[in-house]
């Protein structure tokens, strides 16, 4: 009898083993799956940016015919003023160091209006309001940052440029119909506040209750304890949302191209005129599949890859430094 019942409890383990090995099998494939989807975008993106560096192409002229074009220089790529800077063939003939400035001008200021604006929401929904209405307020979060970017392109393109041109006109300013700096700023905000807002209240509800009862045990008032207090301690799950908010105001191309007004060149600081980002280059103008004019929107997106790492990278250090001196 104990051998049989041996026999079976062998067999169980054996099956629960089986299903383990498969199981695991079935969720390092998944990752795999996933991974090789990352590899092989980096890859074709690195491959055809870097072919207008590499690589001469054939274009066309009207007056010789096919001609030769020169390789595109790197480093006038990434500093030029102007997106075609100079005739076409010349080695200089695409530029986004413009569209790179204008990029880090228009995510700093999103971002430096949905921060606060975020933080608030969040410590409302986290801590203040009533649960019941909480619920509601953590739902319309939810439901805004499920909106398909085109829809935000829209909204800014029917209601936010045409505020915005009603603003200019006031100070009697021209824009372009409202396509403006301001205009993509504000795009971004609408776009980039519900994520920031979930990360940071998703941080907020996690602060224990003890560290809000032992402030409010040394005579802290309520306000006192969420913002000295509960900020504090959910600053790290903030800057997380930050960083997740930043990365959605760089990659964003359809709102943006939408109502920023795609300039070709120059770096602006008025933000009543008209801008263009590294995303904006990349989907505006873009007519082929095939030549330099194509692979160079890869080069593009090199530029742009780099830009949200070294971001990304910068943030992070931000982050430890901040947590090192509240730690001292």
């Amino acid at each position: 009898m104990i051998d049989v019942q041996s026999q079976i409890t062998l067999k169980r383990i054996k099956q629960k083993n089986r299903t383990d090995r498969v199981t695991k099998s079935i969720f390092m494939g998944a990752g795999m799956l996933s991974a090789s989807f990352i590899v092989l975008i980096i890859v074709i993106v690195a491959i055809k940016g870097l072919s207008p560096f590499l690589f001469i192409y054939e274009g066309f002229n009207s007056n010789t015919g096919i001609i030769e074009l020169p390789r595109v220089n790197p480093f006038l790529f990434v500093t030029a003023n102007q997106w075609l800077d100079g005739p076409l063939g010349g080695s200089s003939a695409y530029g986004v160091g413009f569209a790179i400035i204008n990029t880090l001008i228009a995510v700093i200021l999103s971002i430096a209006i949905t921060l606060p604006v975020a933080i608030m929401t969040a410590l409302l929904i986290a801590k203040i309001a009533p649960k019941r209405f909480a619920e509601v307020l953590r739902t319309v979060v939810e439901l805004l940052a499920s909106i398909p970017s085109i829809v935000y392109g829209v909204i800014g393109l029917g209601v936010v440029a045409p505020i915005v041109a009603s603003i200019g006109n006031l100070f009697g300013y021209q824009t372009a119909a409202g396509l403006s700096l301001l205009s993509t700023v504000l795009v971004l905000f609408m776009m980039t506040l519900p994520t920031i807002t979930a990360v940071a209240e998703t941080s907020i509800r996690s602060v224990k209750n003890d560290i809000i009862e032992g402030s409010l045990a040394l005579a802290a008032s309520p306000m006192q304890t969420y913002f000295k207090v509960v900020l504090t301690s959910a600053k790290s799950g903030i800057f997380a949302g930050v960083i997740l908010g930043v990365g959605r105001a760089l990659g964003e191309a359809t709102a943006v191209s939408m109502v920023s007004g795609n300039a070709f060149s120059g770096v602006t600081l008025n933000v009543l005129d008209t801008t263009s980002t590294l995303t904006s280059r990349m989907l505006m103008g873009l007519k082929e599949t095939t030549g330099i004019d194509y692979d160079v929107r890869f080069s593009v997106a090199l530029v742009l890859m780099l830009v949200i790492i070294i971001t990304n990278i910068l943030l992070k250090f931000v982050m430890k430094k901040v947590g090192n001196l509240d730690e001292n």
